[in-house]
């Protein structure tokens, strides 16, 4: 075995690409995209490195084409659920022992395998399954989570070097011990990034996870699954069950051994689940971890003094891009009445030349919302927006699910700021803008302060610094990740740590140290080199 004070090599962020028209990788994901649209792929279960079917499947279909099924996905049973569990345990007693720059190198592999021969293949199925543009899914299934991989794997290091003082007659040093037990990770629809770290950083740092993806991105998970499995990732070290969320969970938070939750979803699925972790905690051996991100209203404030081509650029990106279906992304807005009238312009000039479609044709933006409860839901605010007085569709409106789950990019402008679509989150295409007097800027930012349960992200926009300043402060408990003068999305690992706090959940931060914190047990041990042999101090004379 060797020996040594190990260096890793220092994390970068991965370039993005462009996938202009005739460059290489847009020839390469277009090719991946068509053979695994127009083919079948059958997904099981994944225990113990081994690859489980059930009697019990359901199909998959891309949300911009829903009639039409790419494969299948089996659903588990409590017995296999039991088997995660009982092999993860099993997998710890090595997996947890292992050298941690052996862990390392199983994850700086997976992060190159992604940048490399998987990139093409994970971009086409987050496009086909999540029904991402192709930008959407580089710097999401691509770039983020090849970032995640590799800065974790430094800030892992950076952990372990934190030592204690030591003196001459003694020798302090801690330990970063695995969780006791197994971890539970949850993971949403839509971001494969997300769905690759959760599991993964909480196994870097030594833990053994039972994962359950969301069933509406099995499809990429099972991409991310073979890159762990080539990358060298033990069996039982990461088991994978899809199915009944509630007999899962029940399942697993029934176990003595359960040490901790990592979640991005819902807030109304984290506080049911930090329920039941409450109502159980007298059967656990430990204090579980929790971690959860949960749900965002996001905000632009817009002051008299932003230009009004940036600020229409921002609710544009950030409402829109990836339909909107991001924790982070901009559905409520507050513009300075002297400039509404330009953002309103340039807003509606940019959403002209939007085009919606399938992802595989790249000339579109938009693609089609996740599925059609989804698009009901949208649909549904729409509709009663086009019937109420305080509320005006300045853009968009429409919508189809004929074919694919289509809401058009949709931006409602309202003269009540406690209107339902600034209040509730959405998560798709719609933005609700409220429009303030210049001289109520102080009032409207305790108004967005007040407005929502969320503070995940947010925005001010302005040229004036006593203006960016005042909502700074102001805004201080409104969004975990707050943006001057940009749109309230798009952090990137290892520059912008991502979580917020309120009902947005734990502000645990992904893509940072802090977040692998959460994953450790210190142990300090103190070795003292001569050890007393008498008793009596001498203040006893």
């Amino acid at each position: 075995m060797g020996k040594g004070f190990f260096k890793v090599p220092v994390a970068v962020n991965e370039p993005v690409k462009t996938y202009a028209p005739g460059s290489p990788e847009r020839e390469a994901v277009i090719a991946e995209y068509s053979k695994m649209f127009r083919g079948k792929v059958d997904v099981p279960l994944y225990i113990n490195g081994k690859y489980v079917t059930t009697k019990n499947t359901k199909t998959m279909s891309p949300p911009h084409d829903h009639k039409h099924v790419v494969g299948t996905y089996h659903l588990a049973e409590k017995n296999h659920v039991e088997d995660a569990i009982a092999t993860a345990l099993e997998a710890r007693k090595s997996w947890s022992q292992m050298p941690w720059e052996h862990r390392a190198g199983i994850f700086l592999k997976a992060a190159e395998l992604i940048a490399g021969p998987y990139r093409a293949k994970i971009n086409a199925a987050t496009m086909i399954a999540q029904s991402k543009t192709i930008h959407q899914a580089e710097i999401d299934s691509a770039c983020e989570l090849i970032d995640f991989l590799r800065f974790n794997v430094q800030f892992m290091t950076e952990i372990y070097q934190d030592q204690p003082q030591s003196t001459s007659d003694a020798w302090n040093r801690v330990e970063y011990r695995p969780l006791e037990g197994f971890t539970y990770a949850v993971t949403p629809f839509n971001f494969t990034a997300i769905a690759g770290n959760l599991p993964s950083c909480m196994a870097l740092m030594g833990n053994v996870v039972i994962w359950k993806p969301s069933n509406h991105q099995v499809y990429s998970a099972k991409v991310i699954m073979d890159v762990f499995e080539e990358a060298g990732v033990p069996p039982g070290v990461i088991n994978v069950v899809f199915g009944d969320a509630a007999m899962i969970t029940d399942t697993i938070m029934a176990s003595p051994d359960f040490s901790g939750l990592h979640y991005t979803g819902s807030t109304s699925v984290f506080q049911n689940l930090w329920k039941k972790i409450g109502n159980n905690i007298a059967n656990y051996k430990t204090y579980p971890r929790i971690v959860g991100e949960t749900g965002g209203k996001d905000f632009i404030v817009a002051h008299k003094t932003a230009d009004a081509k940036q600020v229409a650029t921002a609710i544009v990106r950030g409402a829109f891009e990836f339909q909107g279906q991001k924790c982070s992304a901009a559905s409520r807005g507050y513009i300075a009445k002297s400039i509404w009238g330009d953002v309103k312009k340039h807003v509606i000039e940019d959403l002209k030349t939007i085009k919606m479609g399938s992802p595989e044709d790249m000339d579109n933006f938009v693609t089609a919302v996740i599925h059609e409860a989804s698009f009901d839901k949208l649909a549904n605010y729409i509709d009663q927006a086009k019937k109420d007085k305080n509320a005006t569709i300045i853009a968009g409106g429409n919508y189809d699910k004929s074919k694919g789950y289509f809401i058009e990019p949709t931006v409602i402008e309202t003269t009540d700021p406690k209107y339902p679509t600034m209040c509730t989150e959405l998560f798709g295409p719609v933005m609700t803008v409220y429009v303030y007097d210049d001289k109520d800027f102080s009032k409207t930012l305790k108004l967005v302060d007040e407005t929502s349960e969320y503070a995940l992200t947010g925005a001010i926009m302005a040229t004036d610094r006593y203006a960016i300043d005042e909502a700074t402060k102001a805004l201080q408990n409104s969004a975990g990740n707050f943006y001057i003068n940009d749109k309230p999305t798009g952090a990137v690992v290892g520059q912008q740590p991502f979580g917020g706090a309120r009902a947005s959940g734990t502000n645990d931060k992904a893509g940072s140290m802090q977040n692998l914190l959460r994953w450790i047990s210190p142990r300090l041990i103190k070795e003292t080199f001569v050890t007393p042999t008498d008793y009596r101090y001498p203040f006893l004379g």
